[in-house]
């Protein structure tokens, strides 16, 4: 990858006393730090190259065991330089969308929920109008859509102080279309404006949880700045957090995209063990956009989170517990 520049201590050195911010728009999408070699550094070398590394406009991969002050400052800390494969990939497809999704995952730390979600929205809209999605959309040919169910596209359903949820498009995969997402903005409304209801339990019906946001209805908003104001008025994920405490979401199958960026905001995520997770959207020239971006790093932190999006693979059920994407794993049906 001609673009990928690999560093040690000396060489990572130069390169922050230079004047050319690393970016893909200077010609660097990946900065590649040998941790190893940096282990003898004092601690104002490290505090300087680590705002430095914060601040860089690409990708920041460090490699090895070593140099944990500047491994903090890294987007992604690798064993080894082969593993660092199907990320490049990744970033070579999409380059000006890895080097947004790192920042933005870098400057969410520490902000307010609120002030995180209004991030994601503009980063997202700003790729919406970028080169690699057009790309991609150019190639999409969307499918007629065909809904088999009939009813609404959450099911609600009341007992006493329980309310039960259920979504209702198995035959789409229960695809995060702006049906469905009506649909659940409606129903957590009720449970924020009813503090009668003591505990709010989300499934779903069909093979899955969720394929993520409908693919078909991708470029159908009128234009990137109104699906942020869209996204500011109107994005489930804002209203789960506001109820979160009172919501269990029971997960199953693939849980893709805002398939588990929308239930990492519930209090309590139960998965069952055939179910299992990923973040494709840099592979369309997009962050995620449902929340992802704030609800997935506050629960397995920003490093793991800009390996699943960067790297694009499936994270079984196991390893989300053992993360604390998933709080339970439950066996799956005989």
């Amino acid at each position: 990858m001609r673009d990928l520049l690999w560093l040690d201590a000396d060489a990572l050195w130069a390169t922050a006393m230079g004047d050319a911010m690393p970016s893909p728009l200077t010609g660097t999408s990946v900065l590649g730090v040998d941790l190893k070699t940096t282990e003898g550094w004092n601690p104002t070398q490290r505090e300087r190259l680590g705002r430095w590394l914060t601040d860089a406009g690409c990708v920041v991969l460090g490699l090895g065991q070593g140099g944990e002050a500047l491994a903090d400052a890294c987007d992604v800390v690798l064993p080894e330089r082969a593993t660092a494969a199907p990320l490049l990939d990744t970033i070579h497809r999409a380059p000006l969308a890895c080097a947004t999704a790192m920042q933005l995952l870098r400057r969410s730390e520490g902000v307010t929920l609120e002030a995180a979600l209004h991030a994601e929205s503009l980063a997202y809209a700003s790729l919406q109008a970028g080169p690699e999605y057009r790309r991609w959309l150019g190639g999409h040919r969307p499918k007629p859509v065909i809904v088999a169910e009939t009813g609404p596209a959450v099911l609600m359903a009341r007992e006493n102080q329980r309310l039960q949820l259920r979504l209702n498009r198995a035959s789409r995969r229960n695809a995060m279309s702006v049906e469905m997402r009506d649909a659940l903005l409606e129903a957590l409304a009720l449970v924020a404006d009813d503090d009668s209801i003591e505990q709010v339990d989300l499934d779903a019906l069909g093979p899955c949880f969720s394929t993520g946001g409908d693919l078909d209805e991708f470029g159908t908003a009128p234009d990137p700045v109104a699906g942020h104001l869209v996204r500011c008025l109107a994005l489930p994920g804002r209203a789960l957090a506001r109820c979160a405490a009172r919501v269990r979401v029971h997960l199953h199958g693939a849980c893709v995209g805002s398939g588990i960026e929308f239930p990492a905001f519930a209090g309590v995520v139960s998965a069952r063990a055939d179910s299992w997770f990923q973040l494709p959207e840099l592979g369309f020239g997009l962050i995620p956009g449902a929340g992802g971006c704030v609800s997935i790093p506050r629960r397995i932190g920003r490093q793991r989170t800009a390996w699943m999006m960067l790297s694009r693979a499936r994270v079984d059920a196991y390893t989300a517990h053992a993360w604390g994407l998933v709080d339970v794993v439950r066996e799956a049906a005989p």
